[in-house]
């Protein structure tokens, strides 16, 4: 099949180069549009509000000695209550006097576990002391080793005198 000498009316002459590009180019952009490969969410994000924040469930982050101390706190206080509550409901004392009376051994069983504590830390840490024990007869090596090297590939010799 012949090509016309002349463009048909209404079409791009085909050895137009830039009229071509053009062609290719809106052919491209026709595929590109029908073959979208991408979404975009056009609702609008809810507005930031004035709302407090909320606790979260659980231990709050802290050290470990933080959480430590406080488990022992903890301890020392729910071991309390039992004989606190039962004072206090019988009236026997006043619960100022109280606290202060059932608060001084709490006080001093946290210190005394903190000294424990770093006391066997620092035993932990120190270095163990090495005895050796030896039996029998002992020998005393006296040689004295002489050691020549020589040139660019060393050449020991080692000369042993008692």
């Amino acid at each position: 099949m012949q090509l016309p000498e002349q463009p048909v009316a209404g079409q791009p002459d085909p050895t137009d180069r830039a009229e071509v590009r053009k062609l290719a180019h809106a052919v491209e952009t026709v595929l590109l549009e029908e073959m979208a490969t991408y979404h975009r969410d056009t609702t609008p994000l809810p507005a930031v509000g004035a709302t407090p924040p909320v606790p979260q469930p659980g231990q709050p982050p802290m050290s470990q000695w933080a959480t430590d101390a406080s488990g022992v706190l903890k301890a020392v206080s729910v071991a309390s209550l039992p004989i606190g509550g039962t004072l206090w409901l019988v009236g026997q004392v006043e619960p100022l006097t109280l606290g202060i009376i059932l608060g001084s051994p709490a006080a001093v069983a946290l210190a005394v576990a903190r000294l424990v504590a770093k006391v066997k830390d620092a035993n932990q840490a120190a270095p163990q002391p090495v005895t050796n024990h030896f039996h029998g007869t002992v020998h005393h090596d006296t040689r004295i080793v002489t050691s020549t090297t020589r040139g660019v590939i060393a050449n020991n010799r080692n000369i042993s005198r008692p």
